[in-house]
């Protein structure tokens, strides 16, 4: 089983460590993608503000994030399950499973995967400095980043997931960077609650980033390995989760609270 997750914009900054090893992170016949991004988004960052501004989607009270695009390459770099913080990633809490249960965190490495804008897919302990560059960019001279991921990921991530579960739980813009085949199942979070004495359901942001992360952390700690998305629902009802089945693989899982 493959679990996909999206990467989060907020980040934790390494400190005291070796810089980036683009050969080092998960398939390195990547590399040359990875380093022509770093190359164009160190250039975009290191010219005109106000361009690069516009260009990362990023405000004027946030322009200090072009001085860490700068020295990407250079910059002391950390494990992503380190590095990534925001709502998923703290229920997640892959520092805790690390410590706490290292049969656990053994399983992240091996099935979970972070779709990232700039370094395409990442495991767990895979190093990475503190960056700024979504999937939505578009980079001077390279154009989309979702396009150039889309071309550079096809076979190699293909080859690696092979016959295997897909879990994906990558939000809309990291979606467009690999498209996986039929074994594949979403997961939607639907938040179900009373208002004025009528029962509604609402997807909520905060309520799926969250649920996401307990429930990937659920499943590295049970051990299971799914290979259908029948048997794929059928655990998350044993660990608790309330799912309700949909079409070709999709699934909702009810919450009433975070």
């Amino acid at each position: 089983m493959f679990i996909f997750v999206p990467p989060s914009e907020g980040k934790a900054v390494p400190t005291d460590a070796q810089p980036v090893i683009s050969g080092s992170l998960v398939l390195p016949q990547l590399s040359p993608t990875r380093k022509s991004l770093v190359t164009a988004l160190k250039r975009l960052s290191s010219g005109r503000p106000a361009a690069a501004l516009a260009t990362l989607g990023l405000s004027e009270g946030q322009r200090a994030e072009l001085a860490y695009n700068q020295v990407i390459d250079t910059a002391p770099a950390g494990p992503a399950a380190d590095v990534y913080r925001g709502v998923l990633y703290e229920a997640l809490d892959l520092p805790g499973l690390r410590a706490q249960d290292p049969e656990a965190y053994r399983r992240a490495e091996n099935s979970v995967l972070v779709f990232s804008g700039l370094w395409g897919v990442l495991r767990p302990a895979d190093r990475i400095p503190y960056y700024r560059c979504s999937a939505g960019v578009k980079l001077p001279r390279l154009g989309s980043v979702t396009a150039v991921w889309r071309k550079a990921l096809s076979e190699p991530l293909t080859e690696l997931v092979g016959e295997h579960l897909v879990v994906d739980l990558r939000s809309t813009s990291y979606a467009g960077m690999w498209r996986p085949g039929p074994r594949t199942v979403t997961v939607r979070v639907v938040h179900e609650r009373m208002v004025g004495g009528v029962l509604k359901r609402s997807v909520v942001s905060h309520f799926n980033k969250a649920t996401k992360g307990r429930l990937i952390r659920d499943l590295l700690r049970c051990g299971a390995e799914p290979k259908t998305p029948e048997e794929f629902a059928d655990t998350l009802r044993d660990l608790g989760y309330r799912v309700e089945g949909g079409p070709a693989g999709a699934f909702d899982v009810v919450v009433t609270e975070i």
